[in-house]
């Protein structure tokens, strides 16, 4: 008999086996300073039932761990993002493997520095990710369009049905627009 594949390396991570099958899985990405114990509350809460799938990020800025680094405040390169973005979403593939998920289905929940990265996901890698829920750390009003199966909403969040559809998309006031 085959032995399973062994487990992702490349990032620490938790993972947390789904208990509704019908739940997509989630893939939770903290925010500068976060680590893959700080949305799992909320993936919990998002999604009952899901299994969960919370990488910590590997670059250290100032004793703060992100998932790319950064130039200066608000500054970043371009090559380190791209970077960056393949090994996570190489990770992810892996990850799908290893705890038989599905990618097609899964969701990516991300803050701040995670979403950013899911965004780029999303459109470096398009076939990693299922869909996304992103909150991007903004001081325009403070407010985050967000539209989700042709649907606007404001930073609230959005009736799970439209959360979780298959044509989900996000604008964010970073010029960045995802679709899945």
């Amino acid at each position: 008999m085959p032995r399973p594949p062994s487990p992702p390396s490349a990032y620490v991570h938790l993972f947390e086996p789904g208990t509704d099958p019908a739940a997509p899985p989630l893939l939770l990405l903290h925010g500068t300073g976060g680590s893959e114990h700080d949305l799992l509350r909320f993936g919990r809460a998002v999604s009952p039932g899901s299994a969960l799938l919370s990488p910590r990020g590997d670059v250290n800025e100032s004793g703060a761990l992100r998932f790319f680094a950064r130039l200066a405040e608000g500054v970043f390169d371009p090559q380190e993002i791209v970077r960056r973005t393949h090994t996570l979403a190489d990770f992810v593939a892996a990850a799908a493997i290893h705890y038989q998920l599905e990618p097609a289905r899964l969701t990516a929940v991300g803050f701040s520095n995670g979403a950013n990265i899911a965004a780029t996901m999303l459109l470096l890698r398009p076939d990693s990710l299922g869909g996304a829920i992103l909150r991007l750390v903004s001081r325009i009003h403070g407010r985050i369009p967000v539209r989700a199966n042709g649907q606007g909403y404001d930073i609230g969040p959005p009736p799970l049905p439209y959360r979780f559809g298959n044509h989900m998309s996000v604008w964010s006031p970073l010029g960045l627009y995802c679709s899945s």
